[in-house]
C-alpha cells in the first residue's frame, strides 16, 4: 500500500516529537483517521466531547508543557468550533498548531455540504501561518513552518487539507523549480539587549530609590534572576496574572497578583514606586501602573512587536527575560537603604493575614474563599493549577500562595469561559506524573465541564499519577457577571440571565466511576482536599458556595461600598446578603491581626 498524504503528515508529527493530538472526528477527516489506524495511533489521538474543547486542552498542554499543542477538527462545523479555543491561544501567546479537513478540491466553490471559506475563517486567529494543501509535495514544508511559526511566535497556526487531498498517494517535493523542500528541528536563539541599552537601563534603575517590579509569564525561565534583581535593588515584585508561578508568594518582597483581581499591596507599591522594572509581561490595565511622570521605567520583553506599550517607559530591552537579566545584573548597585522593600514586607505580611481572616468570614454556606485558602494550605508543590473565567479566577488570584514548582494558568486576556477543565486535560497528557487541579464555577461546569468529565474518566489509567481534582463553586449564578452588573453597570442582579438550574455534580461524577463529594460545611473543606488530593483516581468536589460574598477590588474603599450597597438598597434580590458579606468581608483590612504586632 502506498503512503498517503495522510500517512506523511502523521510521519512528520512523529519526527517532531508530537504524542497527541486533541480532536474530535467527522468525515472532512477521514484520510487522516484512516492513517492514525495504520500508524498504531501513533501519535496518539485524544478525543474530546467537543472540538472547542480540544482547543482548550491542545492550550493547557503547551502551557503547562511548554511546547506547542496539536488539535484537529473537521471541516465546517468542526473548524469553526476550534475557534474560541484558538484565540485563547493567540491572545495569551500559547504554540498550538490546529490541523482541519476541507471539502474535496471539486466541491470547492459549489457551496457543497459543510463547506465554508477556512482560509478566510482563520485568517485572524492564524494571522501568523494558515495555509491550505493542495498537492502531496507541500505537506512537509507547509507542516514544519507551522510548527516553527508557533514556536517563534508563540501564535496558533493552521492547516487545512481537503479531503481527498489527505487520500492522495504521497510524493515528495523534487529538486526543480518552485518546489519547496523542508527539514526538521529548529534552535532558538537566546537574544540579548545591546550594551549601551544595558548600561542606559541600569543607570535608570540604579537612580531609582523606590523600585517596583511588574513580572509576567514570560519570566518564567528567569526566575533565579528575577529575585537576585529584586534583591539587589530593593524592589518589590508583582505578578501579571498569567505570570502568578513566575515567583514563590513564600518571598516577603512579591506582593501578588496585580489589577482588578490584584492585590493591596502590588496596587500601594504601584501608587507609590519611583521607577518600574517590567519583565516578560503585556499587563493591559495601565490604571494599575505607576501614574503618568511619577515613575521612570524600563521595559524587557523578548517580542519586539510587544515592547513600550501600556506605559512611557524609557528604555524598552528587546531580548531573552534571563539573558537580558544577567546581563543587567553586574551592572546594578545594591542598595543599603533596605526601607523602601521593608515596608513592602510588611505589608505583603499584613495581606495574607488580611486573606485568610477573609477566607474564614462565616457565609451561607461556605465562603467561596476558603475553599481556595484551604487548597492553598495542601496543595502539592509540584501540582498544575488550572482557574476558569468568572468568580473562580478572582479567589485563585488572591487566595492561592504559588511555592515550590507549581504551574497556573487561565484564560488571561480572552478570559473566555470553560477552559479549567481541557487546561487540566492537556496538563494532565503534558505532565502525567503531577497532579492536576481545576477550579470551576457552575455556570461553565455546565457550559462543557460536565461533559468533558467523560474525557477525563477514559484516559486518568493512562497517567502515572491520577490525581486530577476538579472543584465546583456551586452557587446557582452566573457570579462574576451578577457582580460586574452591581458594581460597573449600576444596576441590580438580573435573576432570569443570572440564575442556574440547580444540579448536582458530585452524583454526575459518581455516576460515570469517579470519585465526588458535596460539601456544604465549610468545616469539612480541610478533609476534603485531603481526600481528594490523595486519591487513586480523579476527584470531583461540589462545593455550595455563598453567591453574596464579593470579589472586592484591591483600591475598593469604605466609601465606595456604601455607595454600592445604597445602590443594591434599590432593588436587588441578594441585596442584605451582599450588604452584611461585603462589610465583614472589607472589615478583616482594618482589624487587627498577628503581623500589626511584629
Amino acid at each position: 500500500m502506498s503512503t498517503t498524504v495522510a500517512d506523511r503528515l502523521l510521519e512528520r508529527l512523529r519526527e517532531w516529537g508530537v504524542e497527541q493530538v486533541f480532536g474530535y472526528p467527522g468525515d472532512g477527516i477521514n484520510g487522516i483517521l484512516g492513517a492514525f489506524s495504520r500508524a498504531d495511533d501513533q501519535p496518539r489521538f485524544i478525543q474530546a466531547r467537543h472540538e472547542e474543547m480540544a482547543a482548550f486542552e491542545a492550550v493547557g498542554f503547551a502551557k503547562f508543557g511548554d511546547r506547542p499543542g496539536v488539535c484537529m477538527a473537521t471541516s465546517g462545523p468542526g473548524a469553526i468550533h476550534l475557534l474560541n479555543g484558538l484565540y485563547d491561544a493567540k491572545l495569551d501567546h500559547v504554540p498550538v498548531v490546529a490541523i482541519v479537513g476541507q471539502t474535496n478540491r471539486t466541491a470547492m466553490g459549489g457551496s457543497y455540504q459543510q463547506e465554508v471559506d477556512l482560509l478566510s475563517l482563520f485568517k485572524d486567529v492564524a494571522s501568523d501561518y494558515v495555509q491550505m494543501v493542495t498537492v502531496p509535495e507541500q505537506i512537509p514544508n507547509v507542516l514544519d513552518r507551522a510548527i516553527r511559526v508557533a514556536m517563534s511566535r508563540g501564535a496558533p497556526t493552521a492547516l487545512i487539507i481537503p479531503n481527498d487531498v489527505q487520500e492522495l498517494p504521497y510524493e515528495p517535493p523534487t529538486h526543480e523549480f518552485k518546489m519547496v523542500p523542508s527539514s526538521l528541528g529548529v534552535s532558538r536563539p537566546t537574544v540579548a539587549a545591546d550594551d549601551a541599552a544595558i548600561r542606559a537601563a541600569a543607570d535608570v534603575l540604579n537612580a531609582g530609590r523606590k523600585v517596583a517590579m511588574l513580572v509576567g509569564q514570560g519570566a518564567r525561565s528567569a526566575r533565579a534572576e528575577v529575585e537576585q534583581v529584586a534583591d539587589l535593588l530593593g524592589a518589590g515584585v508583582a505578578k501579571a496574572l498569567l505570570g502568578k508561578d513566575v515567583l514563590s508568594d513564600e518571598l516577603p518582597f512579591v506582593t501578588g497578583s496585580i489589577g482588578l483581581l490584584g492585590t493591596r499591596p502590588s496596587y500601594e507599591m504601584m501608587l507609590d514606586c519611583d521607577t518600574l522594572l517590567t519583565v516578560g509581561s503585556s499587563f493591559p490595565y495601565t490604571q494599575f501602573m505607576p501614574d503618568l511622570g511619577q515613575a521612570r521605567a524600563v521595559q524587557i520583553d523578548v517580542d519586539a512587536s510587544m515592547i513600550g506599550m501600556r506605559y512611557p517607559y524609557e528604555v524598552n530591552l528587546v531580548g531573552d527575560a534571563r539573558r537580558t537579566l544577567q546581563a543587567l545584573i553586574p551592572l546594578l548597585e545594591p542598595r543599603r537603604d533596605t526601607a523602601w522593600q521593608d515596608g513592602i514586607k510588611a505589608k505583603v505580611g499584613r495581606w495574607w493575614e488580611v486573606m485568610d481572616a477573609e477566607a474564614l468570614v462565616a457565609a451561607k454556606p461556605i465562603n467561596p474563599m476558603r475553599i481556595f485558602s484551604e487548597f492553598s494550605q495542601q496543595a502539592p508543590e509540584d501540582c498544575m493549577v488550572a482557574a476558569d473565567s468568572g468568580s473562580a479566577a478572582n479567589w485563585y488570584a488572591r487566595q492561592v500562595r504559588m511555592r515550590g514548582s507549581m504551574r497556573g494558568s487561565l484564560s488571561g486576556t480572552l478570559a473566555t469561559m470553560g477552559p479549567a477543565v481541557p487546561y487540566a486535560i492537556g496538563a494532565k497528557f503534558a505532565h502525567p506524573d503531577r497532579p492536576a487541579i481545576a477550579f470551576e464555577g457552575d455556570g461553565a461546569m455546565q457550559m462543557n465541564g460536565l461533559a468533558e468529565l467523560l474525557t477525563i474518566r477514559r484516559y486518568y489509567r493512562e497517567w502515572s499519577d491520577p490525581r486530577l481534582v476538579v472543584a465546583v463553586l456551586h452557587n446557582n449564578d452566573l457570579n462574576q457577571v451578577t457582580w460586574e452588573l452591581r458594581a460597573m453597570g449600576g444596576t441590580p442582579a438580573f435573576v432570569e440571565s443570572q440564575a442556574l438550574p440547580d444540579t448536582s455534580y458530585a452524583d454526575f461524577a459518581d455516576s460515570i466511576g469517579l470519585d465526588a463529594l458535596m460539601i456544604d460545611d465549610p468545616e469539612h473543606l480541610g478533609d476534603a482536599w485531603r481526600q481528594a488530593l490523595s486519591a487513586d483516581r480523579p476527584f470531583l468536589l461540589d462545593i455550595t458556595c455563598d453567591p453574596d460574598v464579593p470579589p472586592i477590588p484591591p483600591h475598593a474603599t469604605l466609601e465606595q461600598m456604601t455607595d454600592m450597597a445604597a445602590a443594591l438598597i434599590k432593588g436587588d434580590t441578594s441585596r442584605w446578603g451582599v450588604i452584611k458579606e461585603g462589610f465583614k468581608t472589607k472589615a478583616q483590612e482594618f482589624l487587627p491581626h498577628s503581623h500589626d504586632n511584629r
